[in-house]
């Protein structure tokens, strides 16, 4: 059981920076854009 929740909390990090990089892309590319 305390593994799942390890792996868990590994995966919702990941997704969190995943979601941070592509917000930072975008927003790069937005102003290139501009």
């Amino acid at each position: 059981m305390f593994m799942f929740d390890f792996v868990l909390m590994g995966v919702s990090s990941l997704i969190l920076v995943v979601c941070v990089l592509v917000g930072v892309a975008f927003m790069v590319l937005m102003e290139r854009k501009v």
